[in-house]
């Protein structure tokens, strides 16, 4: 499945739009406005950046792992990885606040994404379905 057919599941569309805001508001908060440098700073403000950027970059990544892998070990750990990575935003934008970002609104804009984001990937867990053990796995809407 190419990264095109992807754009057709809601959770891999949040996903993209999570990574535009992340972006943007790197973007406006950071000293370094060279994105790709910002883990190259001193400020602790261009490490939180540039983390907020690298975690919300890797979301769709995973559901793509997720939605094209036979492995129900692969689909599960991509799932648990994906809950990781939006506690971890959640934490950069308090660590943003605490460094001092004036501009809150941007940063409870992001917090509304990741609110909208969680009630997909809720939706797109538990179409993951369950197994025998209990564990999370792909059920047969997705052709797997």
């Amino acid at each position: 499945m190419s990264q095109n057919n992807f754009r057709s599941i809601p959770i891999y569309r949040k996903a993209l739009d999570l990574c535009t805001i992340s972006r943007e508001i790197a973007s406006f908060v950071s000293y370094n406005k060279d994105l790709l440098k910002l883990y190259q700073s001193n400020s602790l403000r261009d490490h939180i950046a540039d983390s907020l950027l690298t975690d919300a970059i890797l979301i769709p990544k995973h559901i793509a792992e997720a939605e094209t892998s036979d492995s129900q070990a692969v689909r599960m750990k991509s799932a648990r990885f994906i809950n990781i990575m939006i506690r971890n935003i959640i934490s950069y934008c308090n660590g943003l606040e605490k460094d001092g970002v004036k501009e809150k609104e941007y940063l409870n804009l992001l917090r509304k994404e990741i609110k909208s984001f969680r009630k997909t990937f809720r939706i797109w867990r538990k179409s993951l379905g369950r197994n025998q053990d209990g564990q999370w796995g792909l059920n047969d809407r997705f052709g797997f």
